[in-house]
């Protein structure tokens, strides 16, 4: 049996000891924030990427240690399990391998060899493979197969059906399989070209085009080309082939296959193979290889999405002001909203800016009364449907009254899945749903994280092709990069919804809306230790969740920080040394880490009874208590005047914001209608690999146009200087 800590801890550049740690605390129902954070001295300080990709690596291996008791109990069920076929099975690290040495035994529909075995015909493929140096009459030993009753009416039957057993013995050959698909995905090509399609008209033409006569190596592809190929092949538009050298791959598989170099049934026998690779191995590899490359490429999309989405969650929060929020329309309105610095709604309006109503007077004059009475500092503007033309609303009203307000234009996605929402309905039950995606598109920019993960995380809109990936893997990857910002920055338990609270570690959506009832019922947390009140919050759910929830102006100044409940008396242990009360926590951090520089990390640490790790941790906590670790990331770019495209020129520097990163590069917000789109090869002034080396999304960035093209609505961006 394989050792699963030791193949994990080989593969993963890991010690074996950390991998046993991290093992034993899932084992025990840790989750991976609160081992990441609250657990660095057993697993060596392991960050959550490392600590996932474990937990990946657990579930695999596990499945695969299941699959392979199942397959070595099916062969010895036909007793054909020898000790080589089980060494081979346990030792095996792949799934593939393992399917692949269970092919021979794997029981089977009717195939042309089952039907040549019924005519009693194995003994003579046995005998063409055994005898390569047979000289006898080969017509009289051909003729002892011939059996009327059985189907076999002549010799040429009998080598047939021979020759279809000897085709199945190849095609299953774990070892011709393995040297075939290595072959394929080493020097096999894609190919894709269009489909003939009965109607001519083809409404997918321009997205589809370059992709009509599309050649490239396998090993070569990108993982969008791939997705777009499939796309196009689900869509009816291409037709989706794998090339590879038939001539060469077949010398390949009788070269593995047959155990000698030459028999006098060698014509037979190369024809055998070629039937058996074009009927039996090269469609079913094609499928296999087609998967690897779809499996690869859902792979790279959803961790581009999910490193999009972290870095969208993670935005800064503009706290503090009062924020309009604007969803815009043509034929429906604009729906206005305003609320406060705590996200409270206020006050909001349908305005008729555009056509068909083009009531823009009245709107203006709508606009500017809600900014004047509550004193609006900031517009969010949804980036939809009649976003640039309510942008140019705003701007001149901005402009004309000389109003120290701005606005920004807001990724909108999934504001209409959250207004239809059941937890809209219960947040604004007396608002319709049109009313309150506009209150979503306000709180974005107030506290994006808060906002953001009531909607699903596929709704938000930064990926691409998240339809055509892999549904199950995507929603898991995106879970958990939720899961991931939301213990990284940390909870107010005192406002936070039930979503947020849902994502927090230990927590789930029965305790989320408990710990929101006993809030109701009972006012405000003073404590963390209160949370152990709430119904069906026990030890275990404190131990988990505790250093993640947050409690401004509590009874404790610990308790707005992340220090664990469980580090509280090593804590106190350390101000004790300083002579420091707790009520001047939050003025002692710099005499803190002051003290701590000169006596050392590790001596105090020893003196305290805590590890290193730990107390750096609450040093760092003390120094800035009830820190928001989003504040480090580049604050929202606001603005206050509008471009139109005819504005632009080309060698034109401007400022913009980073939307979305794909494989090619990046889209750019830069205050026009269209975001530019900044490639890959414009990035940098050497080459580089993968845009999310350089950006990430929200990023203010200095670009220069380098093209635009008016009647497409086209911008080429460059960042080289």
């Amino acid at each position: 049996m394989i050792n699963i800590p030791g193949l994990i801890a080989k593969e993963l550049n890991v010690k074996n000891e950390q991998v046993n740690e991290v093992i034993s605390l899932f084992k025990d129902g840790a989750t991976i924030p609160f081992i990441a954070r609250y657990r660095k001295e057993k697993t060596g300080g392991l960050d959550e990427e490392v600590l996932r990709n474990i937990e990946d690596r657990l579930n695999y291996i596990t499945i695969l240690e299941e699959r392979k008791e199942t397959i070595l109990k099916s062969i010895e069920e036909q007793g054909k399990l020898t000790d080589e076929l089980r060494y081979k099975i346990e030792s095996s690290s792949k799934l593939q391998e393992v399917e692949d040495l269970y092919l021979p035994y794997k029981p089977k529909r009717k195939t042309r060899g089952t039907i040549a075995k019924a005519k009693g015909l194995e003994p003579l493929a046995l005998f063409i493979l055994d005898n390569p140096l047979f000289k006898g009459n080969f017509q009289e030993k051909l003729a002892e197969f011939i059996n009327d009753e059985l189907g076999v009416p002549n010799s040429e039957e009998a080598l047939r059906g021979a020759q279809d057993i000897i085709a199945e013995m190849i095609s299953e050959s774990a070892e011709v399989r393995k040297v075939v698909r290595e072959f394929m995905l080493e020097t096999g090509g894609v190919h894709s070209e269009r489909a003939k399609v009965k109607d001519e008209i083809d409404t997918k033409k321009d997205v589809y085009e370059i992709y009509y006569d599309f050649k490239i190596q396998i090993n070569k592809i990108k993982p969008y080309q791939t997705l777009a190929i499939n796309r196009g092949e689900h869509d009816k538009v291409l037709k989706v082939s794998i090339d590879a050298d038939a001539a060469i791959a077949q010398k390949d598989i009788l070269k593995t296959f047959l155990s000698y170099h030459d028999s006098v049934f060698m014509d037979i026998l190369e024809a055998t193979t070629s039937d058996s690779y074009e009927r039996l191995i090269f469609p079913s590899i094609e499928r296999e290889v087609r998967n690897y490359l779809t499996e690869n490429a859902d792979l790279h999309a959803i961790e581009i999405f999910a490193s999009n989405l972290r870095q969208l969650l993670l935005q800064p929060p503009i706290s503090g002001k009062m924020i309009m929020g604007i969803d815009p329309g043509f034929v429906s309105g604009c729906k206005v909203a305003v609320i406060d610095p705590t996200g409270k709604y206020l006050e909001g309006a349908t305005i008729y800016p555009h056509p068909p109503q083009s009531r823009s007077t009245e709107a203006a004059r709508v606009l500017l009364a809600f900014i004047k009475k509550y004193n609006v500092n900031v517009i969010s503007i949804g980036n939809g449907t009649a976003s640039r033309e309510t942008e140019f609303l705003v701007a001149e009203v901005l402009k004309e009254n000389n109003l120290d307000c701005h606005y920004i234009i807001t990724n909108e996605a999934g504001a209409s899945v959250y207004s239809a929402s059941p937890l809209a309905k219960e947040e604004f039950p007396e608002l319709e749903a049109s009313q309150r995606g506009n209150i979503s598109i306000a709180r974005r920019i107030l506290d994006p994280l808060a906002e953001l993960v009531k909607i699903d995380p596929k709704s938000i809109g930064v990926g691409l092709y998240q339809h055509d990936v892999d549904q199950k893997l995507l929603n898991k990857k995106l879970d958990d990069v939720v899961v991931s910002c939301v213990n990284y920055v940390g909870v107010d338990i005192n406002t936070a919804s039930v979503s947020l609270l849902t994502y927090v570690s230990g927590l789930n959506k029965r305790i989320a809306n408990n710990i929101i009832k006993y809030r109701e019922k009972v006012g405000k947390f003073s404590s963390r230790q209160e949370l152990m009140n709430v119904t069906g919050l026990g030890d275990k759910a404190f131990e988990q969740c505790a250093g993640f929830l947050k409690i401004p102006g509590g009874e404790n100044p610990f308790d707005n920080t992340f220090i664990h409940p469980e580090s509280y008396p090593a804590t106190e242990k350390l101000l004790t040394q300083l002579n420091i009360p707790l009520f001047k926590v939050n003025e002692s951090g710099n005499l803190v880490y002051l003290y701590a520089s000169k006596k050392g990390t590790r001596k105090i640490a020893e003196d305290i009874g805590i590890g290193e790790p730990t107390l750096i941790d609450i040093i760092d906590n003390l120094k800035k208590p009830g820190r928001d670790p989003r504040e480090e990331m580049p604050t929202p770019m606001l603005r206050s005047d509008v471009l139109k495209i005819e504005d632009l020129r080309e060698n034109m520097k401007l400022k913009g914001t980073v939307r979305n990163i794909v494989d090619f590069g990046a889209f750019v917000d830069i205050g026009v209608k269209q975001d530019g789109l900044l490639h890959i090869s414009q990035i940098a002034n050497k080459f580089v690999k993968n845009p999310l080396e350089i950006l990430s999304v929200g990023d203010i960035i200095d670009v220069s146009i380098i093209g635009i093209d008016i009647k497409k609505g086209r911008i080429s961006l460059s960042m080289k200087m």
